[in-house]
């Protein structure tokens, strides 16, 4: 069993006096964040405030671009150029570093935000313009890729740092892809099962699909989402089984 992993979140998803989540409370759980980039969610007021909570905690922090579509939380499919694409992530990415550097920390990995991310999983071609991009601007950055997806064969080959992340709250298909929200089931809400189930998938170093099969994978970091009523209680939760089952919790 992998006995060190990291715990992150995304977060930094409120926008001007609308908010979105307890991030304070979450970064006191998580050891790595997530921060909006402004594109899907945030804005600099909120970027600023996460950060420095974030640094003052020692939580490490990440770029979380996603496609610019503030009403759609990021979760619809755009179909846009991969050249667009690319310069959008080298943009939020770009300001996620002033802000951290502003708030005496600095960006320490790079994760895509959802349709964005679901797209990438599937299309290497989508994935390599934005890790490429990401790598233009800050070639030892962390690219965090949906382990055994697509994004991780682009990640080796590209022979930059990476993590692989699986996620605590969400089922998976047999391709390693994350089950659609719109099915019942793809999101979970019980600690107790989510923490049993990522135990079992540490132990066994594989993505467990709904079907039951076994995706071997390298797991280094796992997703709590921060958007959802019982994030914070589920996130203590799962924290707590992992440190019971003797998993040290790190930042990447």
């Amino acid at each position: 069993m992998t006995r060190t992993v990291d715990l992150n979140s995304d977060m930094g998803e409120a926008f001007g006096p609308w908010s979105m989540g307890d991030d304070a409370a979450l970064l006191d759980i998580v050891t790595s964040a997530n921060i909006a980039c402004g594109f899907h969610a945030g804005d600099p007021d909120v970027m600023a405030r996460t950060m420095q909570i974030a640094v003052a905690k020692g939580v490490g922090i990440g770029a979380h671009p996603g496609f610019a579509d503030l009403k759609g939380f990021g979760r619809r499919p755009l179909p846009l150029p991969h050249d667009e694409i690319a310069n959008d992530v080298a943009y939020q990415l770009g300001a996620a570093q002033a802000m951290a550097r502003r708030a005496g920390g600095q960006v320490r990995h790079l994760k895509l935000h959802g349709a964005l991310a679901n797209m990438a999983s599937v299309d290497a071609g989508l994935a390599r313009a934005c890790y490429t991009a990401a790598l233009d601007v800050d070639p030892d950055i962390i690219i965090m890729v949906l382990a055994a997806t697509a994004m991780e064969d682009v990640a080796r080959d590209l022979g930059c740092n990476w993590a692989g992340e699986i996620f605590a709250d969400r089922a998976y298909e047999d391709d390693a892809t994350l089950v659609n929200r719109s099915k019942p089931g793809a999101v979970l809400h019980d600690a107790d099962v989510a923490a049993a189930r990522i135990l079992a998938m540490l132990d066994a170093g594989a993505i467990i699909a709904e079907s039951g099969k076994h995706i071997p994978c390298r797991i280094d970091t796992i997703c709590l989402h921060g958007d959802t009523p019982d994030a914070v209680a589920m996130a203590r939760g799962i924290r707590k089984h992992l440190t019971d089952a003797g998993i040290t919790l790190a930042p990447l």
